[in-house]
């Protein structure tokens, strides 16, 4: 089964900077849902927030 690709989408680089940024002891704990969140999403799942409580400021 091949695995259905979505139209190309560029992340904005605020948050492929904030990826970037992250220790990589928390990078290793994002799954690819979780990366998919944070460079695409606009609200993030209560688990990713868990996950980076300590590296992100709510609005």
């Amino acid at each position: 089964m091949k695995e259905q690709k979505s139209p190309e989408r560029k992340p904005d680089s605020v948050r492929v900077q904030f990826l970037k940024s992250l220790p990589s002891k928390i990078i290793q704990s994002l799954t690819k849902e979780d990366v998919n969140a944070i460079l695409y999403e606009d609200v993030w799942p209560d688990s990713l927030k868990e996950k980076l409580e300590d590296y992100i400021v709510e609005e």
